[in-house]
């Protein structure tokens, strides 16, 4: 009996039998193949995602600094009323609606403003996940967003404002973006910040947050995760007003450390990270919750004079000056 290998076999030009692969061959090579596709796909489909949305991102972030500088002031929109008595149902909050119909829309090209009761209309999801992997419900009012705007204390000193349900809007470009507003915001800080007996200044950053906005690259498909599709935009000043737009670099934070280390600690976490600014961070206390900044004093990078730097307190609410030499958190984010 003959027992050797069968092939697939022909005769070619000038006579010469020429060989091939045999089926268990070819069944095995595509399978090889496609293992190796199954590994590999995921994640260059990721890295095409997050190329999209940082390039999104930026664009977004563009167009939004330049609208806003062309708004003259980002306070006083809407009508603020409490029910007459309680359970009266006759409250009336046009605040953030009133903000995005008759501002913001007047400098930005807008296809579809939601009110509260209508937000999902606009791409806004019911809930997404934060930058530590949790499944948190979209706020839909500012006291929701953060509860430092209901109450933040320093020593003698504390800060609260009212509270005014969010609306939403659709962009030409397909994100979704719902935003928080806070009608009375300054543009001064010197109401506030005042020095306390170890020589350092602090003041709310509450009081400066005009606009909160929460946007969604791409709707409300997924992933719907902070860092990824999802992120902030925060609006300080009612008059030349700054936009910050702070991304986390990690869930995790370095360790505690002063402040002449910080910057290297991020860098260790990742190359591309550096600290935020005062106003960056202040920003991501504001939405701490989507950021899970539950540690108690974290660095920025802003210096205040030689032995000192900003920092902020999260469970608090407050920003402050802080020795260098104490120790902090560097909160990382992407540049």
């Amino acid at each position: 009996m003959n027992n050797s290998r069968k092939v697939l076999s022909f005769t070619g030009g000038g006579g010469r039998l020429l060989t091939g692969f045999t089926m268990a061959e070819i069944l095995l090579s595509l399978t090889i193949i496609g293992v190796v596709a199954a590994i590999t796909l995921p994640s260059l489909t990721g890295n095409i995602n997050e190329r999209t949305w940082n390039t999104q991102r930026k664009a977004l972030y563009a167009r939004m600094s330049q609208a806003v500088a062309l708004m003259p002031a980002l306070g006083g929109y809407g009508t603020l009323t409490e029910e007459t008595s309680s359970g009266a149902d006759d409250a009336v909050d046009t605040a953030a609606e009133t903000f995005l119909t008759e501002g913001l829309s007047k400098v930005l090209k807008i296809n579809n403003i939601c009110d509260y009761e209508h937000l999902e209309d606009c791409g806004i999801v019911n809930s997404f996940v934060n930058i530590a992997g949790s499944q948190m419900a979209t706020p839909t009012t500012l006291y929701e967003l953060s509860s430092l705007f209901q109450s933040a204390v320093k020593g003698s000193k504390s800060y609260s404002t009212e509270d005014t349900k969010a609306a939403a809007f659709e962009t030409q470009n397909g994100e979704s973006i719902i935003a928080y507003y806070n009608r009375n915001c300054m543009t001064e800080y010197s109401s506030e910040d005042r020095a306390d007996g170890w020589g350092q200044y602090y003041g709310f950053p509450q009081t400066n947050m005009c606009v909160n906005f929460i946007y969604d690259l791409n709707g409300n498909k997924g992933p719907n995760t902070v860092g990824k599709d999802i992120g902030i935009m925060t609006v300080f000043n009612s008059i030349d007003a700054v936009v910050v737009a702070p991304l986390p670099s990690a869930a995790a934070d370095p360790s505690t450390t002063v402040w002449e280390n910080a910057s290297a600690a991020c860098k260790s976490k990742d190359a591309e990270s550096r600290l935020p600014n005062i106003d960056e961070l202040s920003a991501m206390m504001i939405n701490k919750n989507l950021f899970n900044m539950t540690g108690t004093r974290y660095w920025s990078g802003t210096v205040y004079d030689s032995g000192k730097s900003w920092v902020v307190w999260p469970v608090q609410g407050y920003r402050a000056t802080e020795h260098k030499y104490q120790g902090s958190i560097p909160r990382c984010i992407k540049r």
